[in-house]
């Protein structure tokens, strides 16, 4: 799977590994140093996933970022220094699909990026949509109508969503979704399963204070409601 891939990362040296290891497995890159680069270079080269450092200068890598998400649902893996929860969490909250600390092994990183690269795929055309109420999720064409109207999910979300349509009403565990989402990943915690769930919510539900699409069951997890009416 060749892919376009936009490095925005600031130490130059690390920026020139990082592509040397893409353009290896046949991958095409754009690198650049800065925030607003960052955007501009997304905006024209529309790049496959973006590896996008926290610390940017001029605009951070957390503001890029919440700026893509505004307009795009490609994939976005940060890179960042801090590597405590909740600047995980933070991250994901505005909606990157992965988070990998410095210092990080090569390896490591280029096996996130094809995780991502995969999830973003469209798989076969053979799978059917997939019905919950109002939620259509199309694992074929990789897309979430909510009302008729269409949706635009991170990979990670799509992934979970995906898992939670093709079972409507059962209960999935926050370790089950993890699981599905990430893997064994000891980066993520099943709090990384509520900032997905929070994120969701806002994108399906017509009261995302109030849900009746994507609801909790106490003490267990989460499903998806097989129809739009007031939760059990």
């Amino acid at each position: 799977m060749c892919a376009h891939v936009l490095i925005a990362e600031d130490d130059v040296q690390q920026a020139d590994l990082v592509r040397r290891y893409l353009e290896r497995e046949d991958h095409t890159t754009a690198v650049v140093h800065d925030g607003r680069a960052a955007l501009a270079e997304y905006r024209q080269g529309r790049p496959d996933l973006v590896v996008l450092d926290v610390m940017l200068p001029g605009m951070t890598g957390l503001e890029v970022c919440r700026r893509l998400r505004a307009e795009s649902d490609v994939a976005v893996l940060m890179l960042t220094a801090r590597s405590t929860e909740d600047d995980l969490l933070a991250g994901l909250d505005i909606g990157a699909d992965d988070y990998v600390t410095k210092p990080y092994s090569p390896r490591e990183l280029m096996a996130r990026i094809r995780t991502l690269l995969r999830r973003a795929a469209a798989p076969s055309g053979a799978e059917r949509p997939l019905r919950a109420g109002a939620v259509v999720v199309d694992p074929a064409r990789h897309t979430v109508h909510v009302d008729g109207a269409p949706v635009e999910c991170t990979p990670a979300e799509f992934q979970m969503l995906a898992a939670l349509a093709a079972r409507p009403e059962q209960v999935f565990t926050r370790s089950q979704l993890l699981e599905r989402i990430h893997g064994i990943d000891r980066f993520f915690t099943e709090r990384t399963i509520d900032v997905h769930v929070k994120n969701l919510r806002k994108k399906l539900e017509p009261d995302p204070r109030a849900p009746r699409r994507l609801v909790t069951v106490y003490g267990v997890g989460y499903k998806l409601r097989g129809g739009d009416g007031p939760a059990a």
